[in-house]
Parts: structure tokens; C-alpha cells; sequence
């Protein structure tokens, strides 16, 4: 049975119930996607694990073939470290990993609570109905990615556009994908020009003088490289702290449990990476180099395969109650960041961001609340990831 994919149009954060089904009877299926033709799906825990780990299964193998995918236009960027194997992959990741490490992030640390104590007293000066995506989830990873690279804040609208055209399916045309792309890879250029003639100790500046002292990477793959950075550096933490306040505040009386304890808010954080889906569909396709087994399945050479990491998220093979929210859960072997070479860069900075936010959220206001009906959120539509469009939210006495 080949099945059509995706299942179905997003519905806030809940997952279609064929991947219960899948995950029971059918751990890796044949589906159908939108173009390129037929791919297999993989959603548990294991496999998924081995699809992204395993050398065996190539990024690389994708860039200018006609496989399996939810948008009409192939994938050309030769340059993206996203389509990458290693030993490139791991050449350009071996550039900023270090940026990114947990001990460089905690120095971060005392920033992020500024700004986010910052940001919290703007939106309680807005007064209750104030959107949380306007006033916390947007300005706050935009802001500590932006001083991390090298990137003035005030430039926001120009990669702000092209993170929604990257992200987005069907909510652009392709032709509005392409401009905004060449408009952000112009944007990039020109700061890469701009450190060359008056050099820089940021992360952009570093990397410039890696591609003319050290030579190594390419022009292409540096101007790449801080697109990626800059795009994957706000855009998930920006959508999981709108997601993540929306699943706490649709059960207040588990996030009563965290205020006030970073212990607590570490560990929720985790659960609610794993229980809370991102993407809106699986991930990037993937192409068996050889045969390789999956569950009694054997992918054969050639063949693409895409994964569901929220599905996998969810596997009771993995998790017991993996259904609920279990807001102590430990150990917690989530697979939300990905896995293996393709593991997010930015795992820690995003951990450390959504403990603050959150953490600082519900300390601040204990007496928070959607100011809309939960049916009344509006979340994006047409893209990859999912998140709140807005998240109006209350506090204090209920006129």
C-alpha cells in the first residue's frame, strides 16, 4: 500500500493518528509525496536513528535529482551544509561547532535572561493580549543569533522574509522562494565584503578569515554557511517557544509545577522537545547508497527514504506512555535535534534559549493564560515547521 504524503494538513500540535498506526503495524511504509514520486517512511525510534546516522544513507546524493519531496523545485545548493556528507560536512561543521559548544553557550547564559527579562517587561507594558510571538519568541533568538554572527538586528525584515521562504511549501510560490534566496545570498555577500575591508571577532568574521588565510571552504560555502546559521539560529527555537508555552498553557496545572525550579524547567524542556512536533511533515529525503534493512525492509540502492522524527518522538518501543506528557521524564532519549553528522549545530543555544523563555515566562507571570480559545490560535500554514502565527496571551484579573 502506497500512501499519500504528508497524511494531512497540520492541526496545531497534534500528529495524524496513522503514525500510531505505522508505528504498530508498518514501521516503514511506502508513501507517495507531493512530487518526485515515491519514497519510503521511516518512523521509529531505531530506524529513524539509523537512517540519519548510518553513512549509508546520503544527503548529497539529493542535490540536482528529481527525488521525492514536498515542493516542485529541485535542490541545487551544492553549497548548503544541510546537503552535504562527510567528509565536507564535517569539514565545514568543524568551523562554528565550537561556537556552539555547552560551555561557550552557558557564558551566554546572563545575556539571554537580560534580554528575555527585557522582552517579557515590553509585553507586559503592551498590557494582557499581548503576542508573545511578536514580543518574546522573534526577538529573542533573532537578537542572540544576530550578536553571535555578526548580523545587525535591524536587518531582521530582509532574513526574516527568507527564513519564511526556506521554510515554506506551499505558503510561497517558487518564484517567491527564489527571489527572496538571491535577495538573502546578496544580503550575506555584501557582509562578507563588509569584514573583509574592516575585519571582525564574530563568528561571520571568523569565517571569513578561515576562507582567505585558511582556505577552508569556499566562497560559496561560506556565504552558505552564514545563511544557515543565521536562518537555523532563530527560526526552530522561535516556533518550539510559541509551541511549548501553547502546550503548557492548554494544561495549566503543569506548568504551575516548573515556576521557579531550573532543575524542573531543564528536564521539561527535553520532554517537551520530544513531545512537541516542529516539523509539519517528515524530514529532508535521504538516498540508500546500498541495500540497506530497515524493520524487516530492505531499501534498496538508489531508493529515498524520509523519516518522522516526531513519530519517532513517540515510539513506545522507546518511551513508556509515549503518548503523554511526562514533564519529569528521565532519562529522555528524544531524537528532536536529529542524529548523527546532521545533528543540529545549534542544539545547546536552542536548549538554553527555551529553558530562559520559558523558565522566565512562567516565574514572571504565574497567573499566565491564552487570551484566545485554543481553537482560536492561528498557526502558520504552508511551511515545514509548525508554530503559533500569533499567541495572544492574558495575566491578572479577567475583565
Amino acid at each position: 500500500m502506497v500512501r499519500t504524503y504528508p497524511f494531512s494538513e497540520p492541526d496545531r500540535l497534534e500528529l495524524d493518528p496513522i503514525y500510531q498506526d505505522l508505528l504498530r503495524d508498518e514501521p516503514v511504509s511506502r508513501v507517495a509525496l507531493p512530487y518526485g514520486g515515491e519514497a519510503w517512511l521511516a518512523v521509529r525510534h531505531a530506524d529513524v536513528r539509523t537512517v540519519l546516522g548510518d553513512p549509508r544513507f546520503s544527503r548529497a546524493a539529493v542535490v540536482g535529482q528529481d527525488v521525492p519531496r514536498v515542493r516542485p523545485e529541485i535542490d541545487h545548493q551544492v553549497n548548503s551544509i544541510l546537503n552535504m556528507d562527510p567528509p565536507d560536512h564535517t569539514r565545514l561543521r568543524k568551523l562554528v561547532a565550537r561556537t556552539f559548544t555547552t560551555r561557550r553557550v552557558e557564558a551566554l547564559r546572563p545575556r539571554a535572561a537580560e534580554l528575555t527579562t527585557e522582552l517579557l517587561a515590553g509585553m507586559r507594558a503592551a498590557g494582557p493580549g499581548a503576542d508573545l510571538v511578536e514580543h518574546v519568541s522573534v526577538p529573542l533568538p533573532v537578537t542572540i543569533i544576530c550578536e553571535l554572527l555578526g548580523v545587525p538586528v535591524e536587518d531582521r525584515p530582509i532574513f526574516r522574509t527568507a527564513s519564511d521562504a526556506a521554510l515554506s511549501t506551499s505558503g510561497m510560490t517558487p518564484q517567491e522562494r527564489v527571489a527572496a534566496t538571491e535577495t538573502l545570498a546578496a544580503y550575506m555577500a555584501g557582509l562578507v565584503a563588509q569584514r573583509r575591508a574592516t575585519p571582525t571577532d564574530d563568528l561571520l568574521g571568523a569565517l571569513v578569515t578561515a576562507r582567505d588565510e585558511g582556505d577552508r571552504l569556499n566562497e560559496g560555502e561560506l556565504i552558505g554557511l552564514g545563511i544557515g546559521i543565521l536562518i537555523a539560529g532563530h527560526e526552530t527555537t522561535m516556533n518550539q517557544i510559541g509551541n511549548m508555552t501553547y502546550t503548557l498553557l492548554t494544561r495549566p496545572d503543569r506548568g504551575a509545577a516548573l515556576r521557579g525550579d531550573h532543575d524542573a524547567i531543564v528536564t521539561a524542556v527535553e520532554e517537551l522537545l520530544r513531545y512537541t512536533p516542529l516539523g509539519a511533515s517528515a524530514g529532508f529525503p535521504r538516498i540508500a547508497k546500498e541495500d540497506v534493512e530497515l524493520s524487516g525492509v530492505t531499501v534498496r540502492a538508489g531508493e529515498a527514504v524520509v523519516v518522522s522524527i516526531h513519530a519517532a518522538n513517540r515510539d513506545p518501543e522507546m518511551f513508556d506512555d509515549a503518548e503523554a506528557l511526562v514533564l519529569g521524564r528521565a532519562p529522555n532519549r528524544h531524537i528532536g535535534f536529529g542524529y548523527g553528522a546532521h545533528h543540529c549545530l545549534g542544539a545547546q543555544l536552542a536548549r538554553m534559549e527555551l529553558q530562559e523563555a520559558l523558565g522566565s515566562l512562567l516565574r514572571e507571570f504565574p497567573d499566565l493564560r491564552l487570551a484566545v480559545a485554543p481553537e482560536d490560535v492561528q498557526w502558520r500554514k504552508g511551511a515545514f515547521v509548525r508554530g503559533p502565527h500569533t499567541l495572544p496571551l492574558a495575566w491578572g484579573d479577567a475583565e
